[in-house]
């Protein structure tokens, strides 16, 4: 008698559905996290460009964030949806939103993201 070796059809079928559902889902979320990261990025390079400007105000910062976004291309998140508040050390722009995105059925990814990023 012979020992078995090895994995069976039954056994492959169990090991890649799961791995296929977890990569079909970082396929799904890919691009909103690019999303994100594009928005983090416009941020902060306009915290860079500000952060030697004195005379700043909430309407200023928008303005700066709205150029950015148009450049670079971020859909998301709108510039009136950044909130900008004074800090302890300046002036302070915070995205904070949720994104989800279908699976398959009634099946949602649901992702949340949140960002401060100071001008100082």
């Amino acid at each position: 008698m012979r020992k078995q070796r090895g994995v069976t059809m039954i056994g492959w079928i169990f090991l890649l559905i799961p791995m296929a559902i977890v990569l079909y889902a970082a396929l799904r979320a890919g691009p909103k996290y690019m999303d994100y990261y594009k928005a983090v990025t416009a941020l902060k390079e306009t915290a860079t460009q500000l952060k030697s400007d004195e005379t700043l105000t909430p309407q200023a910062i928008q303005a700066a964030l709205e150029r950015k976004f148009t450049a670079g291309y971020v859909d998301n998140v709108a510039p009136r949806d950044v909130q900008i508040q004074k800090g302890d050390n300046g002036w302070e722009m915070t995205i904070d939103y949720e994104d989800s995105t279908p699976l398959f059925g009634n099946l949602q990814l649901v992702m949340a993201f949140n960002k401060t990023v100071p001008i100082n």
